[in-house]
């Protein structure tokens, strides 16, 4: 698999998963993925380089380990060790483990990122790896590869919509969009948000089990905020001074 490869078998899901509100920049998550794994999607779908650490098992990582060399940086020396590595059924598992890592406080920085520079060193600097060249390592490859196209292609809404923001209880969960009045988010980001089971059948996304009408962006599914949120027990408030939805439980 070329570089090339690598990154347009990740960039689906990387875009997904920001558009379901991750913090991160595609063009970071990707550049880390290649640093992390060289290039290589290992058989445990671990692209993020995450150990087990002391966390435990959620609804993306159920608990599944590896055992694998590792580099680190210890005292100013290069070390090989052994560490327990998660694994995963699926990379979208992955990120999204990921990104429940990134609500730790000590990620702030991370999370309040406003350009993937920022954000690479935010990384660093919250300790994410051991190694002081990190950030460094990360915008070399954005910048070789020109990473910052997904980016843009995340943040792309259909022509005629307008881009919208959406928070739950005072925290943006992702971006929507509106189209002729009608508000549209990514249903699994809210609906999870909110308590409620998200699935997928034939193009539709599935709320409790109910079909729910949907749009696709990219690969998510996006389906009408306001129905949502309500049907789920929530209160909706539009901001349009600040262009965006606000949900409160």
């Amino acid at each position: 698999m070329t570089r090339e490869q690598f990154f347009r078998t990740l960039a689906p899901i990387a875009i997904r998963v920001r558009r379901e509100g991750s913090p991160l920049f595609v063009s970071v998550r990707l550049a880390q993925n290649l640093l992390e794994t060289g290039g290589v999607i290992p058989s445990w779908n671990n692209v993020c380089g995450i150990k087990v650490g002391s966390g435990k098992p959620n609804a993306y990582w159920r608990g599944k380990t590896v055992n694998r060399s590792t580099w680190e940086v210890r005292d100013g020396r290069n070390v090989f060790e052994s560490a327990d590595f998660r694994a995963y059924d699926s990379i979208y598992d992955c990120y999204k483990d990921q990104d429940l890592l990134l609500r730790l406080p000590r990620y702030a920085p991370v999370r309040a990122a406003d350009e993937p520079e920022k954000q690479a060193r935010a990384l660093q600097a919250s300790g994410y790896a051991t190694d002081p060249r990190y950030a460094d390592k990360l915008i070399d490859i954005m910048n070789a590869h020109g990473l910052r196209r997904y980016d843009r292609e995340a943040d792309e809404v259909p022509e005629g919509a307008m881009p919208v923001a959406i928070e739950i209880d005072g925290s943006k969960i992702g971006d929507g969009c509106a189209i002729d009045g009608i508000t549209w988010g990514p249903a699994r980001a809210i609906g999870e948000a909110l308590g409620a089971s998200v699935g997928w059948n034939n193009g539709e996304v599935l709320i409790n089990g109910e079909p729910w009408p949907t749009k696709v962006f990219g690969s998510a599914g996006f389906v009408p905020v306001r129905r949502l949120a309500e049907t789920l027990g929530a209160r909706v408030v539009w901001d349009g001074a600040g262009k965006k939805v606000i949900i409160r439980r």
